[in-house]
């Protein structure tokens, strides 16, 4: 790309005068942009959510969710720990750097509006041939001492690259915002769930103690009866290998649920060894979670807001690749003091000055400039397929946790259901057991069958969690598009964190 540059010096006294009115006469053309004004790409979005149908949603106050999400699970400890994330987790920190960083490259290229000023002085030695025309007699070296005062350098941007290319950048910058609230999204959404599976994994150890105290208890049972000599040896073997496997079940909770706690530690970004969080057996139910229309996921979600900024980033991008068809004219001029003595080097006699206008195009450069636009118009339909693929992934993440909680709620009555009738068969079968009617082996079967049930029961419920965990997330949590930095907050001035 070639130079744009209008070069000026204050100190030239009526040059001055004309270099200005050729620059203002530049700067009235500088109205024209090459290249497609941006506009938003079409997506399909459906007029209301699948998953909802024959299933009554609760009406929460609030339209939509706002803010600390999570705060919607009404659980103090939580919330304490997602305050952390914004703090203390490196991989947000990570994103906000990138953020400041593609900020800082909207600065860069907003520089090519202004002039570049400049100031230098040189001095030359040189030694000139006598056999050179005209320099029979002249001495063998010359002293140049050169001043410059001051260089000013534009480069008006007349087909408006620079403008282009300051409106990519601003598109980048807030595709990285963008990026940066979905990162927060992901860390949140994640802690979340591993926080409601470890509280479900402390209500799986709950149950599982519980169990062991009524296995204990059985087995004091069968000894009693071994010793009275209605059991046999048998039923006291069968009842002590059942209570040391639920004993074993227990204690191999506590690896998962270390491993869920070390989880959020790196989430919350504490050392694994210096974290802990108390025992406490979940009771959370699923919230009652507004949902809006489907338009308003084009809004709420940022991994499609950070998609739709690089759509119009990578449009911008046409418009500087176009701009290179077009000629390049430069009106440069310069000036300053030149002489071969100190003392006569700051006198009037002793100025120099030039100034010229130029203009030049490309004729020939072997098909750049046509590969240069065709690459970035291919880019710019990547970037648009990306787009509606993440408009219909997001549909998709929707969908699915709405017919999670949907199908799950259905499958939590049954179960319930499933777990009263397998306590009310061991209390039957014990009761047969007590009366000789039946040996410890169908005791065992009914204890095994109701502690399967208890689980299940309790994993659909963690279960429920997530999956309205997920949904939040899938909504875009409390977050809007209107929270990405404004355009004209990405200006030169915006150094904000």
């Amino acid at each position: 790309m070639h130079r744009l540059r209008v070069a000026c010096h204050a100190w030239m006294g009526p040059l001055g005068l004309t270099v200005a009115t050729i620059g203002i006469a530049l700067m009235l053309l500088t109205a024209c942009t090459v290249g497609p004004n941006y506009i938003r790409p079409k997506t399909v979005v459906p007029p209301a959510y699948k998953e909802t149908e024959g299933w009554k949603l609760a009406q929460p106050k609030d339209h939509l969710i706002r803010g600390a999400w999570w705060e919607i699970f009404n659980d103090p400890e939580l919330n304490s720990l997602e305050e952390q994330v914004n703090i203390s987790n490196q991989n947000v920190a990570a994103a906000e750097a990138q953020f400041r960083q593609a900020r800082a490259l909207v600065q860069v290229a907003r520089s090519s509006y202004f002039p570049v000023v400049t100031v230098g002085a040189s001095s030359t030695r040189s030694r000139l041939s006598p056999n050179a025309p005209g320099n029979a007699t002249a001495p063998s070296y010359y002293l140049f001492n050169d001043l410059v005062p001051g260089t000013v350098s534009w480069e008006p941007d007349l087909w408006g690259r620079v403008r282009r290319t300051v409106e990519a950048s601003k598109a980048s910058a807030q595709a990285t915002a963008a990026d940066l609230e979905s990162t927060r999204l992901l860390v949140q959404a994640e802690l979340a769930q591993d926080y409601f599976q470890l509280h479900s994994l402390d209500r799986q150890k709950q149950l599982l103690d519980e169990t062991v105290i009524a296995y204990q208890k059985a087995l004091e049972l069968t000894k009693n009866r071994y010793v009275s000599g209605v059991a046999s040896k048998g039923d006291v073997l069968q009842a002590d290998t059942q209570l040391k496997t639920t004993q074993a079940q227990a204690i191999d909770v506590g690896v998962q649920r270390a491993q869920f706690e070390h989880a959020i530690a790196l989430l919350v970004g504490k050392p694994a060894s210096l974290f802990s969080i108390p025992v406490a057996p979940l009771t959370s139910v699923p919230p009652s979670i507004p949902l809006g229309v489907p338009s308003e996921l084009l809004e709420r979600r940022p991994d499609i807001a950070g998609a739709e900024r690089r759509v119009a980033s990578a449009n911008a991008q046409i418009g500087v690749a176009v701009a290179a068809y077009f000629p390049t004219v430069t009106l440069s001029a310069s000036g300053g003091f030149q002489a071969m003595n100190l003392s006569k080097w700051l006198t009037w006699p002793s100025r120099f000055w030039s100034v010229g206008p130029a203009i030049s195009e490309i004729v020939f450069e072997g098909g750049l400039r046509r590969g240069q636009t065709a690459a970035a118009r291919a880019a710019y339909d990547a970037t648009v397929a990306s787009y509606r693929q993440t408009v219909l992934t997001g549909f998709q993440e929707v969908e699915d946790n709405l017919a999670a909680l949907r199908i799950l709620e259905d499958e939590a009555k049954v179960q319930d259901e499933a777990v009263k009738a397998a306590r009310q068969s061991v209390t039957f079968t014990t009761n047969q057991y007590k009366a000789g009617t039946v040996n410890y082996l169908n005791v065992i079967v009914s204890q095994t069958i109701a502690l399967t049930n208890e689980i299940t029961a309790l994993g659909i419920a963690s279960r429920q969690m997530t999956a309205s965990v997920l949904l939040v997330k899938a909504l875009g949590g409390g977050w809007n598009v209107s929270a990405l930095p404004s355009v004209k907050g990405l200006g030169a001035k915006d150094h904000k964190h």
